[in-house]
């Protein structure tokens, strides 16, 4: 590793990893927008400001630690018990954790300036890899960013209640934010 580049281990303690759903169908009044959180996971992000097409990023997800954070809309408050079962729901039914443990990306191509950036790469989720371009974006030592995708396109039929009344709209929007990084790593000096 040379002096301007800087290699970063995160996870949950560096920051939060999110999903957001939304929900359509005749029904959609009932249910809920849920905010659920990855609470196990880490990432590795190679970042060299001077070549920044050479830096890359990893990320591994424990699928099974995913947990709904927040529920809004809906006629009537997300009980605990609600989390519970759509937590539940989530692993055994949706992503089927006990076969497809984990979630991953892998980076192929960085591109844009140190401080706003585009990140290409495979989303490897249920064993089904699928190229996604994340957007990035640094603010002092605060990296945010995120993705929106179509669960169709990894095979996963989304949920759905009341003979299809109720269903989780297709695309989950997946945002991150990380902080604590080292704004120099961002700013390459000549």
């Amino acid at each position: 590793m040379t002096a301007s580049e800087r290699t970063y281990k995160m996870g949950p303690e560096s920051g939060r990893l999110l999903l957001r759903t939304g929900r359509t169908g005749m029904g959609r009044s009932a249910g809920h927008d849920l905010t659920i959180e990855a609470a196990r996971w880490e990432a590795t992000a190679e970042i060299l400001p001077a070549d920044p097409a050479a830096s890359s990023v990893a990320v591994t997800v424990d699928a099974g630690s995913l947990e709904v954070r927040e529920g809004t809309g809906g006629l009537k408050p997300l009980t605990a018990g609600d989390r519970a079962e759509i937590e539940r729901t989530i692993r055994g039914k949706i992503l089927r954790t006990d076969r497809h443990p984990q979630i991953t990306f892998r980076s192929s191509r960085v591109t844009g300036t140190p401080a706003e950036f585009t990140i290409e790469g495979d989303l490897t989720i249920m064993d089904a890899a699928r190229p996604v371009t994340v957007r990035a974006a640094v603010t002092g030592d605060t990296l945010r960013g995120g993705v929106t995708i179509a669960q169709s396109a990894w095979g996963i039929k989304p949920y759905s209640a009341f003979f299809g009344a109720l269903r989780l709209a297709d695309e989950v929007e997946i945002d991150f934010e990380l902080t604590g990084l080292d704004p120099a790593a961002f700013n390459p000096t000549p």
